[in-house]
């Protein structure tokens, strides 16, 4: 009962607590991030003002993520400056008003989704860049389908969060190899020879069976939105050869730059300077196709950057190791209630910072000691890991898996963020991950 006790009363519980609460309120993610982390500091015994310094260092800390995404958001808005997003959006548009097979046109655009979802963490490594260019446009084609959009929301944050937890590759090798086994590693547990595909095979499979529960299950039946019109971006209304070419060259070259040096803003970098130098992004354009991006992404960003605050903010309280040893201090030496209780820890944690990639580092300081101590295995205790970290990716308020999908669907303003995106999301991948991810942590 004592340690149930101080569960109650922990300051980075109440503080994810209290930003969700307010978050499904209906008060602004940014407003409920700093609410939150205020609440968490002083449950802590931390006063406001060393709060708000903690808050202000995680700030600072995310200065490299709004970079990053402004450059991101740069480099999308010269891909559509191209035309290719609205060409794509186009001739599925023209499809759905030339076909009667509307089942069919509907999984092919369920597929298409899906495929620029997973390309975008790493062969065309613009991450949701591309939700707001892509989207907008389709969502006449939505309205026709009678598509419910809240399974589209799903789709795209599959293809986001299951690719870069799967395939060691662009956003994927940051997050298994350079987060992951990096931060194993370094807290005593040898991860040679582990194979990332293998051993995040089956967590990866428990979002999938979500998916496939909100595509044919939950939101199968037709859904009516009303026709508005949707603001698209400005692109060419013919895409010449060249526009092709050089779009091509662009997203191969900066593949490549971001391969060289593990930077998605290098990489970004040399994709946008392609495009000036050829001409398909005029000089004298250039300016406004960048500040563009930089409008398109700047919430985005800026959520995120207040999430580092808040981040650092429940690392300061030291509340975290108690979190953990107070949940796993209730079952003892029962692994199979353990391995729950450390999934259930990272859930929590995510759902508040927003970010896996942020996760991590703060739970495998405290969970690799314990895994040897009860006897898991190293596939076991890095698939535990790596799924309690992506717990809460899918379903946070403030994470960019949900609020991507949000930005694009609800260009019409029909598509409520909470209700529509952190919800739907949550339900169908946070619980399957908890199942599978302790299915793998007892198998492997």
């Amino acid at each position: 009962m004592g340690e149930l006790g101080v569960m109650m009363i922990n300051a980075v519980l109440l503080a994810v607590i209290v930003m969700v609460g307010l978050s499904l309120a209906r008060v602004h993610v940014v407003l409920s991030l700093v609410v939150g982390a205020l609440v968490g500091g002083l449950v802590a015994g931390m006063s406001v003002a060393d709060t708000l310094t903690s808050f202000q260092d995680g700030i600072k800390n995310g200065a490299q993520i709004a970079l990053s995404y402004a450059m991101l958001g740069a480099f999308a808005m010269a891909i559509a400056h191209s035309g290719l997003p609205q060409m794509l959006a186009d001739k599925l548009i023209a499809q759905v008003q030339h076909t009667d097979g509307a089942g069919k046109l509907k999984f092919f655009l369920f597929f298409i989704l899906i495929i620029m979802a997973m390309m975008s963490q790493n062969i065309v490594p613009i991450h949701i860049a591309f939700i707001p260019l892509i989207v907008p446009p389709l969502l006449l084609v939505m309205n026709r389908l009678r598509l419910d959009r809240r399974a589209v929301t799903c789709i795209l944050t599959f293809g986001l969060v299951n690719t870069y937890m799967f395939i060691p590759y662009g956003f994927g090798d940051i997050f298994l190899n350079q987060i992951i086994l990096k931060n194993v590693n370094e807290a005593g547990m040898a991860t040679d020879n582990i194979s990332m595909m293998q051993t995040m095979t089956i967590p990866a499979l428990g979002m999938l069976i979500g998916l496939l529960i909100a595509i044919f299950v939950t939101y199968r039946k037709p859904r009516d939105y009303q026709e508005k019109d949707v603001a698209v971006s400005q692109a060419p209304t013919h895409v010449g050869t060249l526009n092709v070419v050089v779009a091509v060259a662009a997203i191969v070259a900066a593949f490549v730059a971001q391969l060289m040096t593990d930077s998605l803003l290098i990489g970004s970098l040399v994709g946008f300077a392609i495009f000036m130098a050829t001409g398909v992004v005029k000089w004298r354009d250039a300016n406004d196709v960048f500040n563009d991006g930089i409008k398109m992404m700047a919430m985005i960003g800026f959520i995120m950057i207040c999430a580092q605050g808040f981040a650092e903010v429940m690392k300061a309280t030291g509340q975290i190791d108690a979190l953990v040893d107070g949940v796993v201090g209730i079952f003892g030496d029962n692994k199979m209630l353990a391995a729950v209780s450390m999934l259930l820890v990272g859930l929590v944690v995510t759902l508040g910072i927003g970010s896996s990639f942020s996760t991590v580092p703060i739970i495998a300081t405290i969970y690799v000691p314990l895994c040897m101590a009860m006897g898991f295995s190293v596939p076991a205790t890095v698939a535990l890991i790596a799924t309690a970290g992506v717990l809460g990716d899918a379903g946070s308020p403030a994470s960019d898996s949900t609020l991507g999908p949000t930005m694009g669907l609800n260009a019409d303003g029909q598509h409520d963020h909470i209700r529509d995106s952190v919800i739907p999301t949550f339900i169908h991948y946070n619980i399957p991950l908890i199942i599978f991810g302790w299915i793998a942590a007892m198998v492997l």
